[in-house]
C-alpha cells in the first residue's frame, strides 16, 4: 500500500530554501505544558525519525519547548540533517509548565541564537524566528540584533512569530522577512489580515494549531460530513482546508505520536471540491 507523503503538499521556497509545505511542529515531542522531557516510554526521537521517511523536510521548534529539550531532541534524531530545513525560535522564557515570558533584550536574544547553535550542532540557523516582540522593548532594538546576527552568518534566514502587519513592515526595515508564524486554522481567523498580506508578498505563513475545528469538529456538521464522505478524520480534512487556502501556507502539525504523524501527512492528499471549500470556509469564519 502506497504511503501519502508531504510532497503531496506542494512546494514552498523559504528564502531559498525550498520545502514541503506540509510540515512538522516540535513543541508536543517534549512534556506536559511544554516543559521537561517526553513522558517515559514515549514516541519522540522515532516520531523525529520518520519525519524524512514521510517527506517532511521542514522542522519548527523553539529553544523554549523543553525549555531546550526539543532542540536537543531533533540534534539527536536527525543530526546533521540532510535534506532538512530546521528553523527555531528564541525570545520566550519559561518559568514552569505553560508558562511563558517573553524578553526581547538584544544580548539575551544573541544569547538564544548562540545556545540554539550549541543544541542543533550547527554553525549557522537556516530559519530563525522571533518567538514574541516584547512589549518592553523598543522593538526595533530586537529587529536589529536580528539584522546584525544575520550578517554576522548566525542566522541565514529570519521570520516572526504572531505579530500585525506593522510588525511585518517595521521589520522589513531590517532583514528580509522570510516567515510568519501566527495562531491560523478553520474556526480562529483573527490573523486573517496578516494571513492576506503575507499572500500578496510571498511570505510564507506557519499557522499554529493548524488542526483546530472546534464545535465544527462535532458530529452532524458540515466538517464531519465531508470527512465522512472523504473516508478521513475531521481533523484531516481541517488541514487540507487550510493547506488550500493560500499557496504561502506552511502548516506544522504537532505529534508525539508516529500514528497521528502519519494521520497528518496523509491529509496532503485530500482533494477539497470549490463548493467544500467555501462551505467550510463559510462555516468556520460562523463558528469563530
Amino acid at each position: 500500500m502506497s504511503v501519502t507523503t508531504a510532497a503531496a503538499s506542494g512546494d514552498f521556497t523559504l528564502g531559498d530554501i525550498k520545502i514541503h509545505r506540509l510540515g512538522f511542529g516540535a513543541m508536543r515531542i517534549v512534556g506536559k505544558g511544554v516543559w521537561g522531557g517526553p513522558a517515559e516510554g514515549g514516541e519522540s526521537l522515532a516520531v523525529l525519525r520518520r519525519l524524512p521517511e514521510l517527506g517532511v523536510n521542514f522542522i519548527d521548534t523553539a529553544d523554549s519547548y523543553g525549555p531546550f529539550i526539543s532542540e536537543e531532541l531533533i540534534a539527536e534524531a536527525l543530526y546533521p540533517y540532510d535534506g532538512l530545513l530546521i528553523a527555531t525560535k528564541g525570545g520566550l522564557t519559561r518559568h514552569g509548565p505553560d508558562i511563558w515570558a517573553p524578553v526581547g533584550r538584544p544580548e539575551y536574544l544573541r544569547q538564544c541564537v548562540l545556545m540554539s547553535l550549541r543544541r542543533l550542532k550547527i554553525d549557522r540557523i537556516d530559519l530563525w524566528q522571533l518567538h514574541r516582540v516584547d512589549p518592553k522593548v523598543p522593538r526595533e532594538e530586537q529587529f536589529g540584533v536580528i539584522r546584525d546576527m544575520q550578517k554576522e552568518g548566525l542566522i541565514r534566514h529570519a521570520g516572526l512569530s504572531q505579530v500585525t502587519i506593522d510588525d511585518i513592515k517595521a521589520a522589513g526595515k531590517f532583514f528580509n522577512v522570510v516567515s510568519v508564524q501566527n495562531l491560523y486554522n478553520l474556526v480562529d481567523r483573527t490573523s486573517e489580515d496578516v494571513l492576506d498580506y503575507c499572500t500578496k508578498e510571498g511570505v510564507g505563513f506557519i499557522p499554529w494549531f493548524p488542526l483546530a475545528a472546534g464545535k465544527l469538529a462535532r458530529p452532524g456538521t458540515l466538517l464531519d460530513a465531508i470527512a465522512k464522505k472523504k473516508g478521513a478524520t475531521t481533523s484531516q480534512v481541517a488541514l487540507a482546508w487550510t493547506l488550500r487556502r493560500s499557496p504561502v501556507m506552511l502548516p506544522i502539525p504537532g505529534t508525539g505520536s508516529v500514528s497521528h504523524l502519519e494521520e497528518n501527512v496523509a491529509a496532503a492528499a485530500i482533494e477539497l471540491s470549490d463548493e467544500e471549500f467555501a462551505g467550510l470556509d463559510q462555516a468556520g469564519r460562523a463558528a469563530a
